[in-house]
């Protein structure tokens, strides 16, 4: 995520518009003597660092039991609270360095919860999921507006629901998911009517219900109100482009500033949007084609400047998302 970069790749989200190592979760846990970044495989591993008992222990098993949809690999931080203890905002500026996407904290208090969801925003490049019992606290996170942060309510936060969501949904190849409608082991739905529902929605946070006998999250929202595959979409085009056209710079002899070096570089960002429509992230046409388009202008029409400086700044595109329905209303006649 945070790599040194000769291309820089910016997607403004326009309204409205109709497993890659891309939902790698870390848990961020604490303890007296705290322990080092470390990556897992499965459960059985983290029990070698962490008793059964540990909260950290606790929401890695609510990630590996959702079967073959767990990530093949997970990350634990602890971080020291004894003698000397570690900062939590100096924790997090070292781990944003790492190799993670979605962030867990054992704890759900809501002044750490506060500097978490404060932190993400500001970096930028990752997701932080959140659980909170509590109503009071959900309309402090609704007015922060973060637009990289998901809250779960439920009664029961020990076990972890918003781990368990992770762990379901977010290893998922990026686009082919909504984080609607999903089902989670280990998880009790909560017993609410409509009316208690839609105070829950209205409070910028999601839940977890029981749905034509099914037990389902109740919505896929960020606090902003975003959809999380959105965010997660927008955040994997822009990996995955940077990422091709830099090893591209890195591999060529040397990119022509001429028709022909331009004309690669198109080349690069429309494989990328080819793979990103291949896996529903970008919408189809009625012929079934990628809603997506490139313009990249020729070298007479870029500044001279920039041509003197070797840069290129003039290439562009644009795709409309494909979105997901989550909601339907379905009209039929009854003739006698």
């Amino acid at each position: 995520m945070a790599t040194n970069n000769d291309v820089t790749v910016i997607i403004d989200i326009q309204k409205p518009t109709p497993r890659l190592g891309f939902g790698k979760p870390l848990i961020l846990g604490a303890s007296t003597a705290g322990k080092p970044y470390k990556n897992y495989a499965d459960i059985d591993a983290v029990k070698s660092d962490y008793a059964a008992s540990t909260e950290e222990y606790k929401a890695a098993l609510a990630i590996f039991s959702q079967g073959d949809n767990a990530p093949a690999e997970i990350a634990i931080y602890s971080r020291k609270t004894g003698a000397t203890p570690e900062v939590l905002s100096d924790a997090l500026a070292a781990l944003m360095l790492l190799d993670w996407y979605f962030l867990i904290s054992t704890s759900a208090a809501s002044a750490d919860v506060l500097v978490i969801g404060d932190a993400v925003e500001l970096n930028g490049t990752r997701q932080f999921f959140s659980r909170s019992d509590s109503k009071t606290d959900l309309a402090i996170y609704k007015a922060k507006k973060w637009t990289r942060t998901t809250v779960g309510y439920h009664p029961t936060i020990t076990n972890y629901p918003e781990a368990a969501w992770i762990g379901e949904t977010g290893s998922a190849p990026v686009g082919s998911v909504t984080w609607k409608f999903k089902t989670l082991t280990g998880i009790s739905p909560v017993n609410l009517n409509a009316t208690e529902l839609n105070e829950i929605h209205g409070l910028a946070a999601n839940t977890y219900v029981t749905k034509a006998g099914d037990d389902v999250t109740s919505e896929g929202k960020v606090v902003s109100g975003e959809y999380i595959d959105i965010i997660h979409a927008k955040d994997y085009v822009i990996s995955t482009i940077q990422f091709a056209v830099q090893k591209l710079l890195n591999k060529s002899p040397k990119i022509s500033y001429d028709y022909n070096g331009i004309a690669q570089l198109e080349s690069v960002v429309k494989t990328e949007l080819q793979r990103a429509f291949n896996q529903g992230i970008i919408a189809a046409d009625a012929d079934g084609i990628g809603l997506y388009s490139t313009n990249f202008k020729s070298r007479s029409d870029v500044d001279a400047a920039d041509r003197a400086a070797r840069t290129y700044n003039d290439g562009s595109f644009i795709f409309e998302l494909a979105g997901a329905i989550h909601q339907t209303t379905i009209r039929g006649t009854i003739k006698l």
